[in-house]
């Protein structure tokens, strides 16, 4: 029997709980955009050493929540404009649909298994205000797009998604407010994993421009 191409629960290393507890500050905003992120001042705040935390920030330079600059340091992205948010939704929407359509050619067991456990998670999971209420709903998000991105299996593409970093920036504008939208982004996976089901290409490309443009509308809309 295949096994599930879902990530494993990772262990949790020290530099994992650095990574989760800055991550926290960030989307819960106790983090003001643009402050300093001292590696020294942050090491002794959290009684580490310095390399986890320079792991971690490495690693949230990637999401887009953090920035880096010479000779400057890392500093606390600033939030979105409005404008810088739809151009990014619709570089995902553009990415996105073509992801879609390819892995609508490449379905297996395993992959709409795996797809259909993601979208339970999210009708499972808990949307409340801070972080630690929405982490798991955002994390089964996020690997839902992933799982996609992945089955289009071509890597030019696959690092083009990983470079927008789109998901964590978006989920960043719901500290203090919650998931609002759950129950729509719920129904648009579904309606992506019946496209990717039938192995319809068009439909599944439809369907992710569908939920993408619909996922900026609503953003936009709270903003």
């Amino acid at each position: 029997m295949p096994e599930s191409s879902l990530r494993k629960p990772r262990r949790l290393s020290l530099a994992d709980g650095v990574y989760d507890e800055l991550m926290t500050r960030l989307f819960d905003n106790s983090l003001d955009p643009g402050a300093s992120l001292n590696i020294d001042a942050l090491s002794r705040e959290m009684d580490v050493s310095p390399t986890p935390i320079r792991e971690a920030l490495a690693r949230l330079e990637s999401t887009g929540l953090v920035t880096r600059a010479a000779l400057r340091g890392y500093r606390v992205a600033p939030v979105l404009s409005p404008k810088e948010l739809g151009d990014l939704l619709d570089a995902r929407r553009v990415l996105e649909s073509e992801n879609a359509e390819r892995a609508a050619t490449r379905v297996t067991p395993v992959f709409l298994a795996d797809l259909t456990t993601l979208i339970e998670h999210l009708a499972a999971a808990p949307t409340g205000p801070t972080f630690a209420e929405y982490h798991s709903y955002w994390a089964a998000d996020e690997q839902f797009h992933d799982l996609i991105a992945r089955q289009a299996d071509n890597v030019f593409l696959y690092r083009a998604f990983e470079a927008l970093g789109g998901q964590a920036q978006r989920f960043r504008l719901f500290g203090g407010l919650g998931v609002s939208d759950a129950e729509c982004a719920i129904a648009e996976h579904r309606q992506i994993l019946e496209a990717l089901t039938a192995g319809d290409a068009a439909a599944s490309r439809s369907a992710m421009l569908h939920h993408v443009g619909n996922v900026k509308t609503r953003a936009l809309s709270e903003m």
